[in-house]
């Protein structure tokens, strides 16, 4: 058995959970199997399993809008994907952006196709801010793709539930597989050196965020609620790649009436930090926040777990699964009254619900350590990328029959 992995992002161009999905299932395939990884970028690994090959793309001389360079762009690279020979015997698509690349190897190459759902397209419609037209164009690709494929992974049972309600696709078809952490990489760390590097008192207990600058994510939310957290406690958001620029001046407004409000310390680390310094960070922070309005499954969560550090986060997707209200965290209702729950969220309510919970936790630090410990056996028990391989592969046979 040999899978052939397309996706957009894969080390070193990673900034998001789909990345370190690939990153990870990758390396654990390969120790049962061949394994070759075509994505975006100038990656090239010949001689190693997995085998890597990058396909980059010069937008130089693109005259089409903005928002549709990146939509042509991917499409560019799922060609790409294809005119070079493919000896797999299964692909393996993550993101929309390799959908295409997929297609065209099924019908072409006439190989099995197996896609991993890490968010859909239509329960993100603030992708029309950054794609414009294109985000149609998305719509339609991935429901051609989920609708063709042999298998489509969800990541948890309440993205398999979208998937079924929003797409015509066999139960049967649609298994649960979920996400992992290597708990070796992600372990209690400490270094104080690090924390003020960044500017942060180790002295003084932080709420710590790491993501993108999406509304996905509900970065502002938890912005907005630093005016109700305990002044003497620090916020510290590791926030980056904005989707527009109009979040990225959302998120500038936002934190700059932040400062002005809040008495504590606020700490905005805007850059990608190495994996040894997030972990650090991981580890230091009294209290871990997800304020995502849309999270098919959410891998920060199990770094932040594996690195002892209870989680605050919103009762959405496959966060209701992972975290263990009162055990290891918290989860937060979102705040919504009307039937779409992007368009509808209450923010002044969801802000205060969501510094409630995370006063709660920074006032008790005991508690803190208890469920620490109870997140970290969690994931030791639950999300292994090993056992993950184990069943992916297995999938791969099955479909490959």
């Amino acid at each position: 058995m040999k899978p052939l992995l397309l996706t957009n992002e894969y080390p070193p161009n990673i900034y998001g959970g789909a990345g370190i999905h690939v990153q990870y299932l990758s390396r654990e395939l390969a120790k049962l199997c061949d394994v070759e990884v075509r994505c975006f970028g100038d990656q090239k690994v010949e001689d190693g399993n997995p085998v890597v090959r990058g396909a980059d793309v010069d937008t130089g001389d693109y005259t089409a809008p903005k928002p549709l360079q990146s939509v042509f762009s991917a499409l560019q690279r799922c060609l790409d994907f294809n005119t070079e020979n493919i000896d797999a015997d299964v692909v393996h698509l993550h993101t929309w952006y390799s959908h295409f690349g997929g297609l065209l190897a099924k019908m072409n190459y006439g190989i099995p196709l197996v896609l991993t759902v890490h968010s859909l397209e239509p329960l993100r419609p603030w992708k029309r801010e950054q794609l414009g037209g294109g985000y149609d164009f998305t719509l339609w690709l991935e429901k051609t793709a989920i609708e063709m494929a042999d298998a489509v992974i969800a990541v948890s049972h309440e993205t398999k539930a979208d998937i079924l309600r929003l797409f015509d696709v066999p139960e049967e078809k649609v298994p649960v597989i979920y996400n992992g952490i290597d708990p070796d990489e992600y372990k209690p760390t400490y270094s104080e050196d690090i924390l003020r590097k960044h500017g942060i008192d180790p002295e003084v207990p932080f709420v710590l965020f790491v993501g993108r600058i999406t509304r996905q994510k509900g970065i502002v939310h938890l912005v907005n609620a630093i005016q109700h957290l305990d002044p003497d406690s620090q916020v510290v958001l590791c926030a980056g790649a904005p989707d527009t620029t109009e979040i990225a001046a959302e998120m500038e407004n936002a934190v700059e009436a932040a400062r002005e409000d809040f008495d504590g310390n606020v700490v905005w680390i805007k850059e990608m930090l190495p994996d040894a310094e997030k972990v650090n960070l991981y580890s230091h922070a009294r209290v871990f926040c997800t304020p995502s309005i849309y999270e098919p499954f959410g891998i920060i969560n199990l770094e932040a777990m594996a690195c002892e550090t209870p989680v605050v986060a919103t009762a959405v997707g496959g966060m209701k699964e992972i975290i263990l209200p009162g055990e290891t965290g918290l989860l937060v209702p979102l705040a919504q009254q009307m039937e779409s729950p992007f368009e509808a969220i209450h923010p002044d309510v969801f802000a205060h619900d969501l510094a409630t919970a995370i006063n709660e936790l920074l006032h008790d630090p005991a508690r803190c350590e208890v469920m620490g410990k109870a997140g970290r056996e969690r994931v030791l028990d639950t999300f292994s990328w090993a056992e993950i391989a184990k069943e992916t592969l297995a999938l791969y046979e099955k479909v490959s029959q």
